[in-house]
């Protein structure tokens, strides 16, 4: 976009003090400080736990950090931020995974928390999740996981508590040349030793009742019991009135699932250039990055992607799951481009200077989503980890500084696409940048986490690359660009909505949760999150 001429030339001082200052918005969007607030607790509980491995039972220390509200009020949910898990395995794990050829591991943590108030109790499982780590060659194994957990609500006066239980690990292995092992994959099951301090006690939450009938104890909004699953306020016998009576006055554990916005969201349709096929599918995503040199992030809003759904194929052999592996290909769609819609960000600079950028992201290559869905024989339970591997330019279109319009020209952009490590970099080599997704179902459960068809969200570090083509009339931007923005530890949190199928839609009625709108549309658009 050209600048409107100024009625006389600035001096080259202040143009490239003008220029260096726009330079720091690419990308920015100010991020809340992570500084700790009042009225917030940050706990840290190292106990000891036994893990059945390969080689035997033996002793692990995992240590559990979080922060949580130093009181809450009856019936208002919160919910633990920043959890973060620390699992150190014993030196003999690390053989068991070099013994099955394993190089690197990515785990994904389950851990049981037990919420309990007065004599009432309930289970909310903290998930988490990590990027590979390359087996060290002797010693211990650390394994760091972090993830959003469920929201809490006491029900009435009295101390809530939180306490950890059971763990599982699940542990994807990774060969050091995947073009000729495939070490599988493993679930390291954990109990909290005997011996625990507190008997895992990890926090505890002051709950105060307050306001009318506050001394009662409501029952969760639209929820039936389960000796009344109909609703109906008929009552089996006295003591299953007693049962229910506690069952309501059970601490409430709500299953964080993603937003939805409203429609203010660009048309997400196949056309006549773009027709589709039995096996498409439509979605919105959303989401954040973060700039790690501006310690600020960048809001992508809703964007339209075309999918055409994989066909499952056998997967790799293994004692423990059936494994099946799904290869789908996708496309963002804005006005018939393979790019997002132009998204701005602003903030002041230095406090008190305004400025905003308006940037795309463009695709230089299919997007490919690579899933692994394994069975546990065991009891049935499905893990799906699902790779996108995206190639993305980012366009600088505008720049505006106190509201004076600062030329790019027209093909100020990244050298290359965004780039991250990638974990199998032999069968998907170039610059793309890769995304993460861990799902779980367990049988006769909502399925948790991110799923190609229902959606969640996918997470991933980038780099990014030095600029080129910024700046008109022999102002050159590329090295300002390069140096306040580009580099690596960029981390990124995508939320993908759920899929409308269009051979077979699903629309919303009174009975069903919408998959498409009538014109078939993503019914779900989703809502970003930090």
């Amino acid at each position: 976009m050209k600048a409107t001429p100024a009625a006389a030339p600035r001096p080259s001082r202040a143009r490239a003090r003008t220029t260096s200052i726009a330079a720091f918005v690419v990308l920015a969007a100010l991020v809340p400080t992570t500084a700790s607030a009042s009225g917030t607790q940050e706990v840290e509980a190292e106990l000891p736990y036994v893990c059945a491995l390969p080689s035997g039972q033996l002793p692990a220390t995992v240590r559990v950090s979080a922060e949580f509200p130093e009181r809450a009020e009856a019936d208002e949910a919160f919910t633990p931020s920043g959890v973060t898990t620390t699992v150190e395995l014993p030196a003999e794990a690390v053989a068991d995974l070099t013994a099955r050829d394993a190089a690197e591991v990515r785990a994904a943590t389950r851990l049981a928390v037990g919420v309990a108030q007065n004599s009432a109790t309930a289970t909310a499982t903290w998930r988490g999740g990590a990027e590979p780590v390359a087996l060290p060659g002797s010693g211990p194994l650390t394994l760091v996981t972090r993830g959003d957990v469920p929201s809490v609500a006491g029900r009435s006066d009295g101390d809530l508590t939180f306490s950890a239980g059971a763990l599982a690990i699940d542990l994807a292995l990774g060969a050091a040349d995947p073009a000729t092992a495939d070490p599988g994959s493993l679930t390291v099951e954990c109990t909290l030793a005997e011996d625990a301090p507190g008997q895992g006690l990890l926090a505890t939450v002051p709950v105060r009742a307050g306001g009318a009938g506050a001394s009662g104890s409501p029952s969760p909004s639209g929820s039936a019991s389960a000796s009344d699953p109909a609703g109906d306020g008929q009552r089996d016998t006295p003591g299953s009135e007693a049962a229910e009576r506690q069952s309501e006055r059970s601490p409430e554990v709500l299953e964080n699932t993603p937003g939805t916005a409203d429609r203010n969201a660009p048309p997400c349709q196949y056309d006549e250039q773009h027709p589709p096929t039995s096996r498409s599918l439509n979605a919105y995503i959303t989401g954040y990055t973060n700039v790690r040199k501006q310690k600020a992030a960048s809001y992508l809003p809703p964007s339209c992607m075309l999918i055409e759904q994989g066909d499952y194929l056998p997967g790799p052999p293994d004692p423990e799951y059936l494994i099946f592996d799904m290869v789908s290909f996708g496309d963002f769609h804005y006005q018939e481009r393979k790019e997002t819609p132009p998204f701005q960000s602003s903030f002041l600079s230095f406090d008190f200077t305004p400025v905003k950028a308006t940037m795309v992201l463009e695709q230089k290559g299919p997007v490919r989503i690579d899933s692994r869905m394994k069975m546990r024989l065991s009891d049935f339970t499905t893990i799906t980890d699902t790779y996108v591997r995206a190639p993305l330019v980012l366009h600088v279109l505008d720049l505006e500084v106190n509201g004076t319009p600062l030329d790019v020209g027209p093909g100020c952009r990244t050298e290359t696409s965004l780039t991250s490590k990638d974990p199998d970099p032999v069968n998907h080599p170039g610059d793309h940048l890769v995304l993460y997704g861990h799902g779980e179902l367990i049988p006769g459960q909502t399925a948790t986490g991110y799923l190609l068809l229902s959606g969640g969200v996918l997470s991933g570090e980038a780099t990014i690359p030095a600029f080129t083509g910024c700046g008109t009339d022999g102002e050159d931007l590329d090295r300002l660009l390069t140096a306040s923005v580009s580099g690596p530890g960029n981390l990124i949190k995508q939320v993908q909505g759920q899929t409308c199928s269009i051979a077979n839609p699903v629309y919303e009625t009174p009975n069903t949760s919408g998959e498409c709108t009538q014109d078939l549309q993503p019914y779900v658009i989703p809502v970003a999150e930090r």
